[in-house]
């Protein structure tokens, strides 16, 4: 272990505590603006008629490029200066929710919805990388990287409950307006309580390897959604295998290079490679089947938005509890097994969730979340201070972005293949189903999605709407149901990982293990 987590240094006052809090506050709403439309898109695919493609696109092009630029941005954060940097990002982040909330057309809102996640990277790195700069004493920094990571995850889970409020009172346009104020009060607050920082010795910022990072991931998960595409298989391994090819020279040339933009050599160290790789897991799972539970709730149930939120509550409700209680645990067993045990519980859920029928299936949907989704927390609130508590200190920030990278492209990862196979699902079991004689257009939509179906059959007869939703929802549960299952393999396979990789990580506070000699060789590169 690192002397970061064992050095002490002179304690925060006031300022300090109060910069925190408003830095509480860009932590909680950038993530939740990944979740915060799961309630909002029926509305938005009534009103923008997009394809089911350009509305996947919708979901989650904003945490594709939130984490395609994050390490980039941190990068830039030390050469010009956190606070700024913060600043900026929260000016630009205000004003594109307003263009977002006026705009009409489809590859409009996808465009605005791309520069949001640009916006959102200029900021994540910087709040995390103040905080190490304010906090010097150990037990001080670590409630205070708590209570970041603490915000992350409320923020997810608030996302659609403050948009069904949103949604009951105003339209889904009033999603993308609730964060005008908040980002107002950081770019006054922030000159106030936070300190003007850089790092003299902030390494020069290499665009090439922006590009290639950005070329790594955006090819690659367009493969991913093209792959529910019955004629585009080709054009979807293509694009896949020059992802990967791009990968591929990003990592020859961090390994060149002498000052990389993200450090590969950091993945040598087991601990952060194998937190890293539960993180990524945990996120994945958990962010495809939100968006089909939160879908489920309003299309198949067809419950108002209100109750949608009343829903989750529950679950999100037991999510606070185990976050509050997750480090306290971590005090007195290996962060490492309570991160494995509440991947196993979500397995348990998650397979739940596969037997949830199209008809009758409210109650089972929802005890089926209630058990797995607060058992994501431990993998969320634990694993940040692990990474960063395995590197030398001249490290950290390198660590901490690639924690906050893994959290934010495991729940768009997730959107993409979870969402992608419910697509996939849906469209092949709803061929042939739909009765004769509709309007081609009204065919056309429910074939292409449940939100198409939805829409077409407010304009039919009761009778004629009943023929056209009652395939169209048990199409859409059965993608459920098979997007629940390959999510349940994933936190099995991160539960693997975990129990494999980590169960070394003493508990909190205790003297750390021997290290072994390719450990000590990541710290000294």
């Amino acid at each position: 272990m690192s002397s970061a987590n064992t050095s002490s240094g002179p304690r925060a006052g006031r300022r300090e505590w109060l910069g925190l809090g408003l830095l509480v506050l860009p932590s909680l709403l950038l993530f939740m603006m990944l979740t915060i439309l799961f309630l909002a898109i029926p509305h938005i695919a009534k009103d923008l008629n997009p394809s089911s493609t350009e509305l996947l696109w919708i979901l989650d092009i904003y945490g594709f490029t939130m984490a395609g630029f994050l390490v980039a941005m941190g990068t830039l954060a030390d050469k010009i200066g956190r606070r700024r940097l913060l600043i900026i990002g929260a000016a630009v982040f205000g004003l594109v929710s307003v263009l977002a909330a006026l705009t009409d057309d489809p590859a409009l809102m996808i465009l605005w919805r791309a520069i949001l996640g640009v916006a959102a990277a200029t900021q994540m790195p910087s709040t995390l990388g103040l905080i190490f700069s304010m906090f010097h004493n150990a037990k001080q920094r670590g409630i205070a990287i708590g209570v970041w990571a603490a915000s992350i995850s409320a923020g997810v889970t608030l996302g659609p409950i403050v948009s069904a409020v949103l949604l009951e009172a105003f339209s889904w346009r009033a999603t993308f307006l609730v964060a005008v104020p908040i980002m107002a009060i950081v770019v006054i607050g922030a000159p106030l309580v936070l300190p003007a920082h850089t790092d003299s010795w902030g390494s020069k910022l290499d665009l090439l390897s922006v590009g290639l990072l950005l070329a790594t991931l955006l090819p690659f998960i367009y493969g991913v959604k093209t792959l529910a595409k019955d004629d585009s298989l080709g054009v979807a391994l293509g694009t896949i295998a020059a992802g990967i090819a791009f990968g591929a020279w990003f990592v020859v040339r961090q390994l060149r290079i002498e000052s990389p933009l993200l450090d590969v050599r950091l993945f040598a160290n087991r601990t952060v490679s194998g937190a890293l790789g539960v993180f990524i897991l945990a996120a994945a799972g958990m962010g495809g089947v939100y968006l089909m539970f939160t879908q489920y709730l309003q299309l198949v149930a067809a419950l108002s938005p209100l109750r949608t939120a009343l829903a989750i509550l529950p679950a999100a409700v037991l999510l606070v509890g185990v976050s509050l209680v997750s480090p306290v645990l971590a005090r007195r067993v290996s962060p490492g097994i309570i991160i494995g045990v509440g991947l196993v519980v979500q397995v348990v859920g998650y397979l739940m969730l596969t037997q949830v029928e199209s008809t009758a299936g409210l109650p089972l949907l929802i005890a089926g979340f209630i058990v797995l989704y607060p058992a994501v927390n431990p993998a969320m609130a634990l694993t940040t201070d692990m990474i960063v508590g395995a590197v030398p200190p001249e490290k950290a920030g390198a660590a901490s972005g690639l924690s906050t990278t893994a959290n934010d492209l495991g729940i768009s990862l997730g959107i993409a293949l979870i969402g992608s196979i419910g697509v996939a699902v849906y469209r092949g079991e709803i061929t042939g189903t739909l009765p004769g004689g509709l309007p081609e257009e009204t065919t056309a939509a429910a074939r292409d999605s449940l939100d198409g179906a939805v829409s077409a059959a407010s304009g039919l007869s009761p009778d004629v709407a009943t023929t056209v939703l009652e395939p169209a929802r048990a199409a859409f549960t059965s993608g459920l149901n098979l997007g629940a299952l390959v999510a349940a393999v994933i936190a099995a396979a991160g539960a693997v990982l975990a129990f494999a990789r980590l169960r070394q990580v003493p508990p909190t506070g205790a003297p750390a293990p021997a290290e072994s000699t390719q450990d000590r060789e990541v710290e000294t590169t």
